[in-house]
């Protein structure tokens, strides 16, 4: 029996990789995404300020401009159809001092010319009156009224849910080792065997530079910058409304001070290149450093309802732009590499582009709309419901009414829905992206016996099997 030929492979299940399945999707092809980790959403995507940039930080005429701006625009409707949590916020970036206001001047010119809409410049006082706890000192700021905020597990999952449900195959804990052109197209060395296909689309994120050099001369060098993030408890959620800026350096957009979509206040991140693709720890130094610099936004941040601090890698490429397109020395393979902020908010614009290109090259029927699934229901989240509500999903299903996560209100119907679903959890950090279980005060303190439990019960791990995340990380030793 011959191997199988996929038309695309897709190399990634961050939150681009899983946009770009979705769109390949919406035609008639074999598409299969390979994920080195046990679920999508497990790296840069798990790991992020968790905004939807309004645009007027790239400049003009970049690829970076063109996503962001149409992926700002897209992302009301996308999460109509997908069901995450996404709200249109707005944003403000601060300046300090009279000298700085040109560059702030800059930023808005910048916005204008990418096309973004409804920017105002305020002074210090029209920004109060906004923001009362933001900080004397601000003397302008520029006012994004489309920015916005989204859950980003919410966002990975969503998309590669909805790519599943239309016939996107996906195969996790499979690391592309090598990847050679041959005659037909690619064929990919995997930890799990040989995989043939047409096209290849390259969304590793990290280490999308290691995928990239594989197979073409024009070498590229991804350098992981590591940004730190503080999260603060729910008590802290009326602190600000907006996305609170600092006007940004070479290295980034400065530490921001934002609400989340779930109620909680965000505060971060750094920014420090280093050559590790794998970490992501904290340092006293970085959560020092986010701690301070969060302080000349905004008044009165209440550190002490800091709950966890985490930190997450960046794909910063040199040049300072996305690398979309076919790569021109390596006809069929397909890059998005570089991707860093406004990654998030570009995703599904890079999704709409890449897969366009590649049903252009092949000709891949579009399929007709009564054939193309476009909507996905999300888990439901029972503490949301009216009382009425929540009393009729329990009379229906009583494992709506057993509580597991008492911070966050997660019962065990909940959980259920996570791991049966399409693409369901398979590790605890699977069903906390999908559930928000452990996401609370006490950090999985108390509730993560009974989650094991339910994920043993569901699947048939046994319970010294089950992980965190990626095989090693077991919570039972011995």
């Amino acid at each position: 029996m011959s191997e199988k030929t996929y038309d695309v492979v897709v190399i990634g299940g961050g939150v681009i990789g899983s946009s770009i399945a979705r769109e390949l999707s919406r035609y008639q092809c074999d598409v299969l995404l390979v994920e080195k980790e046990e679920d999508v959403c497990s790296g840069t995507s798990k790991a992020n300020s968790a905004i939807v940039h309004a645009g007027f930080d790239a400049k003009p005429n970049t690829q970076k401009a063109e996503m962001n701006v149409r992926g700002n625009e897209i992302m009301g409707e996308l999460s109509e159809q997908l069901d995450f949590a996404f709200r249109r916020n707005g944003s403000m970036v601060l300046c300090f001092d009279k000298e700085s206001e040109p560059a702030l001047k800059e930023l808005y010119d910048r916005g204008v010319a990418n096309g973004v809409k409804g920017l105002e410049l305020l002074t210090g006082d029209q920004a109060r009156a906004k923001e009362p706890n933001l900080e004397d000192t601000v003397t302008a700021a520029l006012w994004a009224p489309t920015g916005g905020i989204v859950d980003p597990f919410e966002l990975t999952i969503a998309m590669a849910e909805n790519a599943a449900d239309n016939g996107v195959e996906f195969r996790f804990n499979t690391g592309v080792e090598n990847v050679e052109k041959t005659a037909d197209g690619y064929r990919l060395t995997t930890n799990s065997g040989m995989i043939s296909t047409k096209y290849v689309v390259n969304a590793a994120g990290v280490y999308s530079d290691k995928i990239h050099n594989m197979v073409s001369e024009k070498k590229l060098s991804i350098k992981p910058r590591r940004g730190e993030y503080m999260l603060l408890d729910k008590n802290a959620g009326g602190l600000v409304d907006a996305t609170i800026f600092q006007l940004p350096t070479k290295l980034g957009k400065g530490i921001l001070v934002t609400p989340t979509v779930h109620g909680n206040i965000l505060l971060g991140p750094t920014a420090v290149d280093q050559e590790d693709k794998e970490a992501t720890n904290t340092t006293p130094e970085g959560l020092e450093d986010v701690q301070a610099k969060a302080a000349l936004s905004v008044k009165g941040i209440p550190v002490r309802q800091v709950i966890t601090s985490f930190s997450g890698l960046r794909a910063h490429e040199a040049g300072d732009d996305f690398i979309i397109g076919e790569c021109p020395d390596a006809e069929g393979f397909f890059d998005a590499a570089g991707i860093e902020s406004p990654g998030l908010t570009s995703a599904p614009a890079i999704g709409e582009y890449l897969a366009g290109l590649i049903a252009e090259k092949e000709h891949f029927t579009r399929k007709a709309d009564k054939d193309f699934i476009a909507t996905r229901r999300g888990v439901i989240h029972a503490a949301n419901l009216s009382s009425e509500e929540r009393a009729e999903l329990i009379r229906k299903n009583p494992a709506y009414g057993m509580m597991v996560c008492r911070c966050e209100m997660i019962s065990e119907g909940e959980i259920v829905d996570a791991i049966r679903r399409t693409l369901g959890a398979r590790s605890m950090d699977g069903i906390k992206r999908r559930t928000r279980q452990g996401m609370g005060r006490c950090q999985a303190g108390f509730c993560t016996p009974r989650a094991m439990e339910i994920l043993s019960r569901e699947t048939g791990i046994p319970m010294e099997e089950i992980c965190k995340n990626r095989k090693g990380s077991e919570l039972i030793k011995g």
